[in-house]
């Protein structure tokens, strides 16, 4: 005879399976739980209040969205393309170059790869294809690559969730990511190097140096935005949900009044945008509570604990473990699921084995990072390969390069925890 939390799980498979989408799966699976068990039904909604109502930390999820959001629809994203390419177009396959760069730039803004894909790549997959300088399909897996980085160098909206299932520092958590985002896109760029050597891809022509200054003061409001958010978080100004507020805010204001490029109807259309956004992920969340409350009530994580404590696994053998069974789930489920049904089951353990919280989160992070990369379900191959009309296979064939090398970056941040920790500890870290 099958349990009632057998039949939750079926039924949430099931509901998924049909297409119902995930949140509301998670609900309706666990109040078709809560009646089989006998257990009061109104404990759903009660869940999902308390942990929504609870969490002050929540408020940045929506604010940083809309902070990506407001970067993408004014004219700031050009401006920051051209500041790139006077940085790095020089270099053979530059402008696989200021693909990667503009990505790392705009990972102290949005949070999100969706948004960083979408933004810089609807404007650098026309420069890197224009007069057939670079494959197509190229074009769009660098993209597609590059925008990993968004979310693993701060802010980022995946540590922002981790840090509620875990209970764990948001600003310390942004700062781990820092060295392993700037690995990454240190990697890229030896990869399109490379690449771009055995092809034979172009070199674009230097900016003239009486240009420098010009270009360099038109992309400069833009790129105060992330010293403004991270100076404000680290020197105790204000709190990361605050921060988001100040992102959204400055964003508003760079857009709107420094190059007045957003009128009336780009700032209601950001907003819609937003909202969506907003709900869709807020839907996840509150599935996640109520779903989160039924494996708790079984005891999941205690279980999980024990079968692995069976195998006697060293802290680096269970994180070589979780990086085996995240990058499978990568492949088939979409990011903040993983971290708000799958995480916190394994987070017990990891406290149980020493393993430092921050550094987990990170390694977390990555994980669910490259996830959005690998077939079948990679989120950002459909992203690209929408906005450039190509086959999936050919997107994810000149993806591999990269996908290889990022798991390489996750290795050693797997390995080498102080990779993680070093600048959480500079600025008083003490775990």
């Amino acid at each position: 005879m099958l349990t009632p939390f057998t039949w939750c799980v079926i039924v949430l498979v099931g509901l998924a399976v049909i297409g119902l989408p995930i949140g509301l799966s998670m609900i309706c699976a666990s109040i078709f739980y809560l009646l089989i068990a006998h257990l009061d039904l109104s404990t759903a909604a009660e869940q999902i209040l308390n942990g929504l109502f609870n969490s002050y930390v929540l408020l940045a999820v929506p604010l940083f969205i809309l902070a990506a959001d407001l970067m993408n629809s004014g004219s700031l994203t050009d401006r920051l393309l051209k500041f790139c390419l006077m940085l790095v177009g020089r270099f053979r396959g530059g402008l696989g170059h200021v693909n990667v760069v503009a990505n790392i730039i705009f990972a102290g803004m949005s949070g999100s790869a969706i948004a960083d894909a979408v933004g810089i790549g609807r404007i650098i997959i026309g420069m890197m294809t224009r007069d057939g300088k670079y494959p197509v399909g190229y074009a769009a897996a660098i993209t597609a690559s590059a925008a990993i980085i968004g979310p693993i160098i701060p802010p980022s909206i995946p540590m922002v969730v981790y840090a509620l299932v875990a209970d764990a520092s948001i600003g310390y958590l942004f700062l781990g990511g820092v060295v392993p985002g700037l690995l990454l896109g240190i990697g890229f760029m030896v990869t399109n190097y490379v690449i771009a050597r055995k092809r034979n891809y172009p070199t674009e022509p230097p900016v003239p140096l009486r240009d420098v200054g010009r270009v360099t003061k038109d992309a400069f409001p833009a790129l105060m935005l992330p010293v403004v958010l991270l100076f404000g978080i680290y020197g105790g100004v204000m709190t990361p949900t605050e921060g988001a507020a100040a992102a959204a805010a400055y964003a508003l204001l760079a857009s709107w009044l420094i190059y007045r490029s957003m009128s009336f109807r780009q700032l209601y259309q950001v907003l819609l945008s937003s909202a969506r956004a907003t709900t869709s992920v807020g839907m996840l969340i509150a599935g996640a509570l109520v779903f989160n409350y039924v494996v708790t009530i079984e005891n999941v994580p205690l279980s999980v604990q024990h079968f692995i404590a069976g195998f006697h696994l060293s802290p680096l053998g269970f994180l070589l473990l979780v990086n085996a069974v995240l990058l499978v789930l990568g492949c088939l489920l979409e990011g903040t699921t993983i971290l708000l049904v799958i995480v916190p089951i394994l987070i017990p353990t990891a406290k149980l084995l020493g393993i430092d919280l921050v550094h987990f989160g990170v390694v977390v992070v990555v994980n669910i990072m490259i996830g959005l990369l690998t077939p079948p379900f990679g989120l950002l191959l459909f992203v690209t390969a929408n906005m450039t009309k190509q086959r999936l296979s050919v997107i994810v064939r000149e993806a591999t390069p990269f996908i290889a090398m990022s798991i390489v970056v996750l290795a050693i941040i797997t390995i080498f925890p102080s990779v993680v920790l070093w600048l959480p500890r500079l600025m008083g870290y003490t775990h």
